[in-house]
């Protein structure tokens, strides 16, 4: 006689981290079915760990404008005059939404299949495609934004001159504050004209119909430019 072995089922009453990366290749689809609910689930069992996973939208511009304010203050004082500084600071925002749209295509919608691997994705990007409307998990923490800072440091000035470093890289944290409040927006918000509508429908598309396609959450322009506009007519808006 064969024994046949039984699919691991998640308990969604129970603490999730350690639950889904028992799923293997089956984590995959059950990450994309959503669960339409504003009380997300609970993590950890550990409370002092389920607190740091949730972070209030507002902290994100508390804790990060007054950052790009020094920065472009550092630029100014090393010579770099005001027009060139907006200039900077507006490359820098340009810079932020094709890192926008890399990590959220490549590296937040990598396919996973191991434990481990089903367990990191699940923490970074998967839990917000579960349960897309906890708005307690949708922006990331600060202190793992300021980790993330440090490479992209690092990155900025392999192309730039020291005086405009600090400029640019104002300009890429700011695109960062723009996305976390856009993207909590078009989750929570009741947009009322356009184009914070069409972008509302733009990425909601992206949760519920079409989740290959439509990595932007601020603009679609590098879904125009790298082939990952998802089709028309699931973006339109319904008509009766």
């Amino acid at each position: 006689m064969v024994a046949i072995a039984k699919e691991f089922q998640v308990d969604l009453s129970k603490p999730l981290v350690c639950q889904v990366g028992h799923l293997g290749e089956a984590y995959q689809e059950w990450v994309h079915q959503p669960i339409v609910s504003k009380e997300g689930p609970r993590f950890f069992g550990n409370d002092f760990l389920e607190v740091l996973t949730r972070t209030v939208w507002w902290v994100v511009p508390i804790v990060w404008i007054p950052v790009v304010c020094y920065s472009i203050a550092i630029s100014v004082g090393m010579g770099i005059s005001s027009s060139q500084a907006i200039l900077l600071v507006m490359t820098g925002i340009l810079v932020w939404t094709l890192m926008e749209y890399s990590l959220h295509r490549f590296v937040l919608h990598m396919q996973t299949r191991s434990y481990w691997a089903n367990t990191f994705h699940y923490l970074f990007h998967g839990c917000h495609h579960k349960h897309p409307m906890d708005g307690l998990r949708l922006v990331f923490p600060p202190a793992a934004t300021a980790i993330i800072c440090i490479p992209f440091w690092g990155l900025i000035r392999l192309f730039s001159t020291p005086a405009s470093t600090p400029a640019i890289f104002a300009g890429g944290l700011l695109g960062y504050v723009m996305y976390e409040c856009t993207h909590y927006y078009l989750h929570h918000g009741f947009p009322s004209t356009e184009p914070a509508r069409h972008l509302k429908r733009y990425h909601l598309n992206h949760h519920f119909r079409i989740q290959n396609k439509g990595f932007g959450i601020t603009s679609s322009l590098w879904d125009f430019v790298l082939g990952t506009l998802p089709p028309a007519s699931s973006t339109q808006k319904k008509t009766s």
